[in-house]
């Protein structure tokens, strides 16, 4: 018999102290829930100070489906960059920790490449079929990043760049993530950008998703940061 494909999810967090525990513990009970796979949970903690890192050692000790790397530097692209090029399962992901995105979406997100040619699958929240609680501020931000991304990169039919639920091969993963400059909210856009250069097929996958209302992102920041690495890419 041969061995279960192996995934490992990441948590990317930054003073993440009153949802760590139970993202975690929920996340745990949905493996469960699909044990014909191998999971796992890395908590990729970007130099906390609230104690986030104490936590996530705690649940590493209670948990043997938890492990915890340390990146001193804030930015979800450091996590990622880490946790992906340092993996040795078969699929890599990641997920908001707040959890977000409806968490019995991560089965179809690994289906996607497990069992079909996808290579990278994202989830979407902005296409037809997708259910989403968001504020008017953080639809229109989405949706016009989104024609950005196309009127710089026409042949990408993306409709979402930005949503914290994806899914690479390892395979893909060793080959892509080490060409990504960005370190931090433009990884997930440059991710999708360096994949389509390198002709890897992209899914997606409509989810449902809920804002959190404490969520740390800077949205004027992103928003400039991500311009920028438009423009870098295309010109």
């Amino acid at each position: 018999m041969s061995e279960p494909i192996s995934i490992d999810v990441v948590l990317p967090c930054y003073n993440e102290i009153s949802v760590l525990r139970s993202s975690v513990e929920r996340t745990l009970q949905f493996f469960d829930t699909a044990p014909q796979y191998k999971w796992h949970i890395v908590i990729a903690d970007n130099g906390s100070t609230d104690r986030t890192d104490e936590l996530a050692k705690t649940l590493a000790v209670e948990h043997d489906q938890v492990s915890v790397i340390a990146i001193p530097e804030k930015g979800r692209g450091h996590a990622l960059h880490q946790a992906w090029t340092t993996s040795s399962a078969d699929i890599v992901t990641y997920m908001d920790v707040d959890l977000s995105t409806r968490i019995e979406h991560l089965l179809d997100l690994v289906k996607l490449i497990a069992h079909s040619n996808c290579e990278v699958a994202i989830g979407t929240r902005l296409s037809k079929q997708s259910k989403t609680k968001r504020s008017l501020k953080r639809e229109i931000t989405s949706r016009g990043y989104v024609f950005l991304i196309r009127l710089f990169f026409p042949s990408l039919s993306i409709t979402d760049a930005q949503c914290g639920f994806k899914a690479l091969k390892r395979t893909t993963a060793e080959r892509i993530v080490p060409k990504i400059k960005n370190r931090e909210w433009f990884f997930d856009t440059e991710l999708l950008i360096v994949a389509h250069k390198e002709k890897s097929t992209i899914c997606e996958l409509p989810v449902e998703w809920t804002e959190d209302p404490d969520s740390k992102v800077n949205i004027l920041k992103t928003v400039l940061e991500d311009v920028r690495g438009l423009i870098r890419m295309r010109f």
